[in-house]
């Protein structure tokens, strides 16, 4: 049984009063004069089969040709109503006879009465019955067009020409977004990256108002519902089309997912990357006291913020110097001051620049969940916490710094970000009980407060990691265009030499003078981090870097709550813990977008230290790298997940025979949600291009450095 099914997204039963509500729209035959001389219902001049007209009340009206198969496989439409079944649903009396299941209640259970027997409604499909032998074909043909277009040529050879037309315009795209040099199978990766992104595009319609009250014209919502989630987001509607993380497990928006898939989209729709960002900044999104909703189940939940990283780099990313589009940067940078300033007064408990957050996305990585209150009471400072809103300030300056120089009003508050910078630089360093480096150790680590005590939580993973991505280099010769900015620079460093102290570097000790540094870890915490970040025994994986440390395979951490010990411990692939579902996993599997920040992260040290740092990657191998080229080596890691071995395998396929050997499968990619930290096996959600198309980013990148160095 093969269904061809058309439908109306059901826009008019709700009794809703915003504008995503319409009019009851119609699918229903065409009666054109060839088809009525020749007695069969709705064939159009010039088409072998039916005619459909959709009609509806802001689309207008199209029509819907499907060619009847030539060997004269009887064809059968069948009509009914997009509309639940409210019976079997809720109890409820239905509002038609003719609901949404009818086509099922027909062809499966033999139930003729379940469709309409007039041929009009909201959802129809042409039902064919066809015997298809195996490794046989079967071909369906269908056109959809304006009926303002007219009736024309619906199959003729107008329909192949259009067909082929449309095919060589998808490769002419993608051939252009490919570097020159690239080989045939990093093409192929890109490809699909690109197109698996624009696939992943959905409408996405939710007015919080509207779901919490119930829709006046249905059964009436469970009283539960106004105490399950969301309830501080009475404001938020959304009726847009947006990029999802996986448009099959997880069809709804995150907010932190969104940012890093405009990298890879600035690069095939510059428009919609800008577009998609500073929709997230709207006051229809954006919560009045600046919170970014987080996803659906939960908008109150904390997401690493990455939102204004992603702004600096589209911008950056859609332009060259001197013609980027700076209003875009200057909309979306008023929206992140709001933003900014929730982390600082909702995230810092203690007003002492020692953050928490929560769950900040990485959903089972540490001993507790982060999202709850604590079993043994106090909280946790987070290191990654704490570093992401570093990081944040370190972004918010850059950006400011850029308005600043074609409008000086920015200058104060570029300087209010560098100074938020160091305060948090000073209290992640800060001596005794109170910091989050371990000197011990070499690593920095969250820390348990409790009871007025502190201990480390000596878990190496990804938290450890974060506090290198907060690195910014500046230039002299741009600060010494923005005199108000620079005034108040150095009298930061006279005055406060108790803050400066682990931000040294600010006075450009790197081999160019004419550099100056931002970034937490000083020269040698930095290289004490590497060394962990480059062991293979350690993060360092075959396919990037791991999000907790292998040393933990043999050496699980143990802590002792109220007489249980809780564990965390290597797993390299599936979780072993039910934390968040257990359908994620950050105790050992390579996640792609912490990986892009750190390589990103290693590009700008290396701008400011040079070749006057390098260090040994992988550690143990002798081989010395400056911090771009262990850069690039974690880059083409990661990008191995996706290409062919010797044997025509990819990693990230697991071994899957079918994806090496079967012709009908070998050129098809996936696009997983993470992977085994030692064997590339793809985990997760299995058609995730979101996040996960930076590889197509890095796969650039690589090929644009190659060719520069000839």
């Amino acid at each position: 049984h093969f269904l061809l099914t058309f439908w109306f997204r059901n826009t008019w039963i709700w009794g809703c009063q915003h504008e995503g509500c319409t009019r009851k729209p119609s699918l229903r035959p065409v009666e054109t004069p060839a088809a009525r001389a020749s007695g069969r219902r709705g064939r159009p001049d010039g088409a072998r089969g039916p005619l459909l007209r959709a009609t509806h009340e802001t689309l207008g009206r199209y029509l819907i040709a499907f060619e009847e198969p030539r060997d004269g496989t009887p064809v059968e439409w069948l009509f009914t109503e997009n509309e639940s079944h409210s019976e079997r649903l809720w109890g409820t009396e239905n509002h038609t006879p003719y609901v949404k299941d009818a086509f099922h209640a027909c062809v499966v259970e033999g139930r003729r009465e379940a469709v309409n027997p007039r041929p009009i409604g909201t959802k129809a499909a042409a039902h064919l019955r066809v015997d298809v032998p195996a490794g046989g074909r079967f071909e369906v043909r269908l056109r959809f067009r304006p009926e303002a277009a007219g009736a024309g040529d619906w199959f003729g050879a107008g329909f192949d020409e259009t067909f082929c037309r449309r095919i060589e315009e998808a490769d002419a795209f993608h051939a252009s977004l490919a570097p020159p040099g690239l080989d045939a199978d990093r093409r192929q990766v890109l490809r699909q990256a690109h197109a698996g992104l624009i696939w992943t595009k959905q409408f996405y319609h939710y007015s919080v108002h509207d779901w919490l009250q119930g829709d006046r014209d249905i059964a009436a919502p469970p009283a539960s519902r106004l105490k399950i989630r969301n309830t501080e987001w009475r404001h938020f509607f959304a009726r847009d089309v947006l990029s999802m993380p996986d448009k099959w497990e997880y069809p709804w928006f995150a907010a932190w997912d969104l940012g890093f898939h405009m990298i890879p989209f600035a690069n095939v729709d510059p428009d919609f990357a800008k577009h998609q960002l500073l929709l997230l900044l709207r006051e229809w999104y954006l919560h009045p006291n600046g919170q970014l909703p987080a996803y659906e189940w939960e908008f109150s939940d904390v997401n690493p913020p990455v939102h204004a990283w992603a702004c600096w780099r589209v911008y950056k990313m859609t332009g060259a110097a001197g013609a980027r589009d700076l209003a875009f940067l200057e909309r979306a940078f008023h929206k992140l001051l709001m933003n900014f300033t929730w982390w600082v007064n909702r995230k810092d408990p203690e007003g002492n620049n020692i953050f928490g957050g929560g769950f900040l996305g990485m959903d089972n990585i540490g001993v507790f969940d982060r999202s709850k209150p604590l079993p043994v009471g106090g909280r946790i400072a987070q290191a990654d916490g704490t570093a992401w809103m570093a990081f944040y300030c370190t972004t918010m300056l850059a950006i400011a710094l850029e308005l600043a120089r074609h409008n000086a009003a920015y200058e104060d508050v570029a300087s209010k970000f560098f100074e938020h910078f160091v305060a948090i630089v000073d209290a992640m360093h800060a001596q005794g009980d109170a910091g989050l480096w371990d000197a011990r150790d070499g690593f920095y680590y969250d820390r348990l407060v409790c009871d007025g005590c502190s201990q480390p939580l000596r878990i190496r993973s990804m938290v450890g990691l974060v506090p290198l991505f907060a690195v910014e280099v500046l230039h002299t010769e741009d600060l010494a265009r923005l005199p108000g900015f620079s005034r108040r620079l150095q009298w930061f460093l006279i005055h406060r030499r108790d803050l400066r102290k682990d931000v040294s570097l600010m006075e450009g000790h790197g081999p160019d003078r004419s550099l100056r540094l931002l970034a937490i870890p000083s020269r040698e915490r930095l290289e004490s981090v590497l060394r962990y970040l480059l062991d293979e025994n350690e993060f360092l994986s075959p396919f990037g870097i791991r999000s907790l440390s292998r040393h933990h395979a043999r050496h699980p951490y143990e802590i002792r709550v109220h007489g249980e010990t809780r564990t965390v411990r290597y797993v390299p692939a599936e979780s072993d813990s039910h934390l968040f579902g257990g359908n994620s996993n950050w105790r050992g599997p390579v996640w792609l977008p912490v990986n892009f920040l750190l390589v990103e992260a290693l590009e700008r040290y290396h701008r400011f230290y040079g070749d006057g740092l390098t260090v040994e990657c992988p550690r143990g191998s002798g081989v010395r790298m400056n911090l771009r080229e262990a850069g690039d080596e974690i880059a083409r890691r990661l990008t191995r997940l996706f290409l062919r071995d010797a044997d025509g395998h990819r990693p990230c396929h697991g071994g899957e025979e079918r994806y090496a050997r079967d012709p009908a499968f070998r050129d098809l990619l996936l696009f997983h949600e993470y992977f085994d930290g030692d064997t590339g096996r793809g985990l997760g959600a299995s058609h995730q291009t979101g996040w996960t198309a930076l590889a197509a980013k890095l796969i650039e990148d690589l090929a644009k450095r190659e060719r520069s160095q000839g």
